[in-house]
């Protein structure tokens, strides 16, 4: 199975521990940090003193609204009214996909070698990146003058001279920033090569300007590859248990819904 992600998605996010109203929590479990109006707020970090401001302002703005009846605006309710199903659609996931069992190191190895892009034959790369507005018509067009360039300003100069929109750009990336449809082509490109890729609505003009040799072991990867693949688990979990219960139930679409 090859990677449907970039590595940098390998990593699970650090879910941030904000601060909460303290009535979410039980008396005395959580310290307070602060009082607003009287409206005690607690944090389950202390020391997230730039969370705690953060959550100061909008608890005051959070006051102000509810003074202005805006809780009672149609529009305000039907938002809040959405934001609490999504809470507990992902709560309901988040619960069914807890028990997904760790990957083993037969996955984790077979994993790291379906993927030497990203791990044994890991690189950086340096390059410069037109971004360009061309309608569908001209991108052959323009893909035969990037085979014919031999830098990228030559490029830049032919979609100048024709008056098309786009912009230039000089950037670094390891391999796992690299949008993975460029990539196989990009690994295989030496130093100078320009290479046209396709980006709605338009395209991309990539010169590889120099490369680096990056590679990571398989011990080096082994963490990011379980976190990516109970991740991607989860998602598939989360995925079944959605049809599973679409199978169940009586939908009926009304008047000219699309689907």
């Amino acid at each position: 199975m090859r990677l449907t992600c970039p590595l940098a998605a390998l990593a699970l996010l650090a879910a941030l521990t904000g601060c909460e109203r303290a009535s979410a929590f039980k008396p005395g479990t959580q310290v307070v940090l602060a009082k607003v109006n009287g409206v005690e707020i607690s944090a389950r970090d202390s020391s997230a003193a730039q969370a705690l401001e953060k959550i100061i302002d909008r608890e005051l703005l959070v006051q102000k609204a509810l003074a202005a009846g805006l809780d009672r605006d149609s529009q305000v309710a039907q938002q809040i009214d959405h934001a609490r199903r999504s809470v507990l659609a992902q709560a309901y996931l988040d619960r069914a996909a807890a028990a997904v069992a760790r990957s083993t190191t037969e996955e984790v190895r077979a994993f790291y070698a379906e993927n030497p892009a990203l791990f044994g034959e890991r690189r950086i790369y340096r390059l410069r990146e037109l971004a360009v507005s061309v309608p569908a018509e001209l991108v052959e067009v323009l893909r035969a003058e990037a085979a014919r360039a031999t830098d990228l300003d030559e490029v830049a100069a032919w979609l100048q001279a024709r008056n098309a929109r786009f912009t230039i750009v000089t950037l670094t990336q390891p391999a796992e920033q690299v949008p993975l449809a460029r990539l196989p082509e990009l690994a295989r490109m030496k130093e100078g090569d320009i290479a046209v890729f396709p980006a709605p609505p338009g395209v991309s003009v990539v010169q590889l300007v120099q490369v680096q040799e990056a590679p990571l072991s398989e011990q080096q990867a082994a963490p990011l590859i379980e976190q990516f693949l109970v991740a991607r688990k989860r998602m598939e979990l989360a995925a079944a248990e959605v049809r599973r219960l679409r199978d169940g139930a009586r939908i009926e679409y009304v008047g000219d819904v699309k689907r």
